[in-house]
C-alpha cells in the first residue's frame, strides 16, 4: 500500500476539527462541546482518507 500526502486543503480542515475538538473538550464552547470527541474523529477520519487515497 502506498501513502500519499494529503493536500493542503484537507490537511487544514483536519487540523481545524481535530483542535476545535481538542479545544472544546477543556473550554466549554456552547454548540460544540457537545461534540468535541466527534469533532476529534471526524478530524482524524479525514487525515486518514487523505493519506490513503491519491488526490484526494
Amino acid at each position: 500500500m502506498k501513502l500519499n500526502a494529503p493536500t493542503q486543503v484537507l490537511w487544514l480542515i483536519s487540523v481545524i476539527l481535530g483542535g476545535l475538538g481538542i479545544l472544546s473538550h477543556f473550554v466549554r464552547i456552547q454548540s460544540v462541546s457537545a461534540y468535541s470527541f466527534e469533532l476529534l474523529a471526524i478530524g482524524f477520519v479525514i487525515l486518514v482518507i487523505g493519506t490513503l487515497l491519491k488526490r484526494a
